[in-house]
């Protein structure tokens, strides 16, 4: 199959790459990020395109796809709130353009959007299932809905074929942002450490092998419109993961947390992984074996 991989030069984006063209396919990777053919094609990308998603530019790739993946846009609910115009262009008009295009140009191809359980709001401290509703709680959150929903109104008037992921957290090797990055810097570099909020704030992990893999499945087996939690089905505390770092780093560290919660940011995030276990797909990385490599790779990087 041919497949487009948008947000390529990003985290989830090349790894979903390089998953794809492990399995014999061949990738085009369209987004920002200067690359040259040397560093692109070591994660399975024949073909780079640097350029900002639009309807315009998809037509003059020339091309016809069997499969798009739209990894680009803001993963920040902090951007979103700072940027919230911005965010929406990132979000939604990209995910339009592709569409569109699809309509237009490519009516064959299918389409799958990595999403956030954010579409969904602050449900508490249960298992969220995909079906269960609720309210937005952040501008990052509302654009991601609006999203899905316009994958929706293409598949029920046009009968372009969806898939939705909403990813929980989502880490590994290779990721240079978030909680995990801060954590690693904050440790290394000092004994007493500290981050936002009361530390019993839960997250359900999920490792990018795992993550890609998930989609692939989907990508394999998708029919209609369909959505899926990618995440572990295992709530876990921001202390706890905090303490397995420091644990990794093998050094005392004294943690404390200054009890301000970031606006926008649900307490709790745990995933119902049920549907997502139908399509044979299961979770294999434990998180702390995810989090030992995790500090390996950082530490592999010699930062100061």
């Amino acid at each position: 199959m041919k497949i487009l991989v948008t947000g390529a030069y990003g985290f989830l984006g090349r790894h979903t790459a390089k998953k794809f063209k492990q399995e014999g396919h061949y990738v085009t990777g369209m987004g920002h990020g200067k690359w040259y053919s040397d560093e692109f094609s070591k994660w399975g990308i024949d073909n780079w395109v640097e350029s900002t998603i639009t309807f315009e530019t998809l037509i003059n790739t020339n091309q016809k796809f069997d499969l798009i993946v739209h990894c680009a846009g803001s993963g920040s609910v902090a951007f979103s709130r700072e940027n919230p115009y911005e965010d929406f262009q990132k979000s939604v008009q990209s995910t339009l353009s592709l569409l569109e295009y699809i309509r237009l140009q490519n009516p064959a191809c299918k389409f799958i959007y990595p999403s956030s359980p954010a579409v969904q709001g602050d449900l508490g401290n249960t298992p969220i299932s995909e079906d269960m509703l609720a309210v937005p709680v952040s501008p990052y959150g509302f654009h991601k809905k609006i999203a899905e929903e316009l994958c929706r109104s293409y598949y029920n008037n046009f009968n372009i074929e969806v898939g939705i992921i909403r990813y929980f957290s989502i880490y590994g090797e290779g990721l240079k942002k978030q909680l995990l990055w801060d954590a690693c810097r904050k440790i290394q570099n000092s004994d007493t450490v500290t981050f936002f909020g009361t530390g019993n704030e839960t997250r359900d992990w999920i490792h990018v092998s795992d993550a890609v893999n998930l989609l692939y499945r989907l990508a394999m087996n998708l029919e209609g419109y369909q959505v899926f939690n990618g995440g572990s089905g295992e709530s876990v505390e921001i202390n706890q993961v905090i303490k397995g770092l420091c644990e990794s780093f093998n050094k005392p560290v004294r943690i404390n947390f200054n009890g301000e919660v970031k606006v926008g940011d649900p307490i709790h995030f745990w995933a119902d992984i049920s549907k997502a276990l139908s399509l044979d797909w299961r979770p294999t990385i434990k998180l702390s074996d995810g989090l030992k490599n995790y500090v390996e790779y950082y530490k592999s990087l010699n930062n100061d």
